[in-house]
């Protein structure tokens, strides 16, 4: 005939079993769960990732004038201002295209003066009529084509002004030089004339202000917002953190080795330019940060749905988790309320108690929960309310004081395995194989 045990010693018997089967600590000599004392403690949750620094806009310097290189006046590395000459090209060709315009216009003016001296004698021979309309008209006529050519002369030679200028190419804002594509001595065509766009000279940018992109998991990316502060260590700088601020969440995901990925852009003022495009970077996103309060492992915290289950299991009636209905869900295949699915310890409890993503978002941002504590030795049912959590413990803001025992529980599902195994165990004690 199988043993006898009271129900209580059972229970703290296989509770204990199954605690350390969780690996969350051996049970002590008596054979009851894992107690933890409510103690006060700092709540920091980071999201790590890596990333590569870029710089935020830049610019690919060409040239709107054709022709020969003649002098490359930067290297690459280098820092230069707005306005600066980087690249000189031959101007030969532009400058005989002013002169020729200069002196197009001289003749234009000329010739503009000339009809108008036409046009004053016409009108007044016109007044004695010495001369017919028709050839009054002309003489306006005239008057007007020099004064267009005139008009054409100046256009041409401002065009041929600009050409000129264009063979040397300034840096249009403040940056640094990434690299450059030409030498002294290339040819080149230009960019504002040539179909394909003309040749990149060189490329550069400004690194007062640099991004590292970084690919963030899915299972951290919910927790993510823009304007959160960013730590980001560098291999060249390794005692120097630098500060920046999460700008925007990337859209699309990427997956790389069968892990669903989003990019997170990262705003770091860098004024002493120590930042440079290709670094790796390793980045810390500080999504929250509690100091100096009350704290509980994760695994005392029970959902509605768990918290039924474990009241069986230490002699509990479901009117002492003072419940409403409502809160328990629709029952499940077994009779009991709610859906595993729902349960944040049932999806991916693990050692340490972590748990899944359902429970990641609920703990992080608060929820209300279950936590079995100990009052004069006996186990009581109290609600509490939960805040950050850094996945190994989480904040209590109600519901707890410092120096409680809660007990640190297995999940529903262990729970049922459990049952299962005692089942089998029993009835195998029962049979007359078992009784020998």
């Amino acid at each position: 005939m199988a043993p006898v045990f009271p129900r209580r010693s059972l229970v703290l018997r296989t509770i204990g079993i199954l605690a350390a089967a969780l690996g969350c600590a051996k049970p002590p000599s008596a054979g009851g769960p894992r107690i933890a004392e409510v103690t006060r403690r700092d709540i920091v949750v980071s999201a790590i990732a890596a990333g590569a620094v870029e710089p935020i806009i830049t610019v690919e310097v060409k040239s709107k004038a054709s022709g020969e290189i003649v002098g490359v006046l930067v290297e690459e590395g280098d820092a230069v201002r707005a306005g600066q000459l980087l690249v000189r090209v031959d101007p030969r060709i532009p400058n005989n295209a002013v002169l020729q315009a200069e002196a197009d216009s001289v003749v234009a003016r000329a010739e503009l003066d000339n009809a108008e001296a036409q046009l004053a004698r016409s009108e007044a021979l016109h007044q004695s009529q010495a001369i017919t309309d028709l050839e009054l008209e002309n003489a306006r006529l005239a008057r007007a084509s020099a004064y267009a050519a005139l008009v054409r002369s100046r256009r041409t030679l401002e065009d041929a002004k600009i050409a000129l200028e264009d063979t040397e190419v300034r840096a249009a804002t403040d940056g640094v030089i990434l690299g450059r594509a030409v030498e002294v001595g290339s040819v080149i065509q230009s960019a504002s004339s040539n179909v394909g766009g003309g040749a990149v000279l060189m490329r550069m940018a400004s690194l007062d202000t640099v991004r590292v992109r970084a690919l963030v998991d899915e299972t951290d990316i919910g927790m993510i917002e823009p304007a959160m502060p960013v730590t980001i260590q560098v291999a060249s700088f390794p005692n120097r953190p630098f500060r920046g601020e999460v700008e925007r969440i990337g859209a699309e995901s990427v997956v790389l080795q069968n892990v669903t990925m989003f990019p997170v852009l990262i705003h770091i003022a860098n004024p002493d330019g120590l930042l440079r495009p290709g670094m790796n970077a390793e980045v810390q996103v500080h999504i929250g940060e509690i100091r100096n309060t009350l704290a509980v492992p994760n695994s005392a915290l029970r959902t509605p749905e768990d918290a039924v289950l474990i009241a069986e299991q230490l002699g509990l009636g479901v009117e002492d988790l003072g419940l409403d209905p409502e809160e328990l869900g629709p029952p499940d295949r077994n009779g009991r309320g709610g859906d595993d699915a729902r349960r944040p310890g049932a999806q991916g409890q693990g050692q340490g108690g972590r748990s899944g993503s359902g429970m990641r978002r609920a703990t992080l941002f608060g929820g209300e929960y279950i936590v079995f504590v100990l009052r004069e030795g006996r186990p009581r049912a109290t609600r509490v309310r939960a805040g950050l959590t850094d996945f190994d413990y989480t904040a209590i803001s109600a519901g707890l004081e410092a120096g409680d025992s809660v007990l640190l529980l297995p999940t529903a599902g262990l729970l049922e395995e459990q049952q299962r195994r005692e089942s089998w165990a029993r009835e195998r004690a029962g049979s007359p194989l078992g009784g020998q």
